[in-house]
C-alpha cells in the first residue's frame, strides 16, 4: 500500500486535484488532498492559498508568514500521517500543481518521502534543508505555460541536479494544465517508487 499527498494551486482547493486522482488508476494507494490553509483573496467560493502573491512591499511580510506557517503546518501534518493512514513516509508520494508544487518541493526536500511530483511549479528560494539525501523528483511543465513560465521549471531542474536530487524532467505542448500524457507520467513515476 502506498499513499499519493496531492497539493492544490494557488485560488483552488481540495476537490480540483481529488477530481484527476480516479484517472491515475491507482487502485492499490491511498490518496489525500489537503486544503491550503488561507482563504483566496479573489475566489469567494472555495478558494484557497498557501500563501499570498504580492508585489507590494508592505505586505511582503504576510505573504513570507503565511508561507513560513504553510511549511510548518503542512510538515507536521505528513509527520502525522502514518498514524493515521498506516503508510509511512517512505512509502508516500508528495504531488503539487502550480503553488502546491512550490509547496511539495519546499517541504518534501526535507522529508524522507519516497518522491516528489511537481505539476507546472516553481523553486522557493532555497534554504537550508536538513537532509543531505533527497527524495526523487518529477517535474512535468507545459511548454506555453502562461502563468508558470517554462523558464521556472528549468531553473528548478538545474537547481535541484546541482543539489544531487534525481530528477525526472518533462516538457509538454501545453499551458497550465494536466493533460491525459502527464497522467500516464505521474502513474508511471508513482509505481515505480513505491512498489506494492
Amino acid at each position: 500500500m502506498g499513499l499519493v499527498v496531492a497539493l492544490h494551486g494557488w485560488g483552488a482547493n481540495a476537490q480540483d486535484l481529488a477530481s484527476v486522482a480516479p484517472l491515475l488508476k491507482l487502485h492499490d494507494y491511498q490518496f489525500l488532498f489537503p486544503n491550503a490553509p488561507f482563504p483566496h483573496p479573489y475566489v469567494k467560493s472555495g478558494g484557497r492559498m498557501w500563501y499570498s502573491f504580492t508585489q507590494a512591499q508592505e505586505s511582503l511580510q504576510k505573504s513570507h508568514q503565511e508561507l513560513t506557517q504553510s511549511k510548518e503546518s503542512l510538515t507536521d501534518w505528513l509527520k502525522s500521517l502514518e498514524s493515521s493512514t498506516g503508510v509511512p513516509l517512505s512509502r508516500t508520494i508528495l504531488c503539487g500543481f502550480s503553488q502546491g508544487g512550490a509547496m511539495t518541493l519546499d517541504v518534501g526536500l526535507n522529508l524522507p518521502l519516497a518522491g516528489l511530483v511537481v505539476l507546472s511549479g516553481y523553486l522557493h528560494p532555497i534554504t537550508q534543508t536538513s537532509y543531505s539525501t533527497f527524495p526523487p523528483v518529477l517535474i512535468v511543465h507545459g511548454r506555453f505555460d502562461p502563468t508558470v513560465l517554462l523558464s521556472a521549471a528549468q531553473k528548478a531542474r538545474d537547481t535541484l541536479k546541482a543539489m544531487g536530487v534525481a530528477v525526472e524532467y518533462q516538457e509538454f505542448d501545453m499551458g497550465h494544465e494536466i493533460r491525459p500524457e502527464v497522467l500516464e507520467l505521474i502513474q508511471n513515476f508513482v509505481t515505480n517508487h513505491i512498489s506494492s
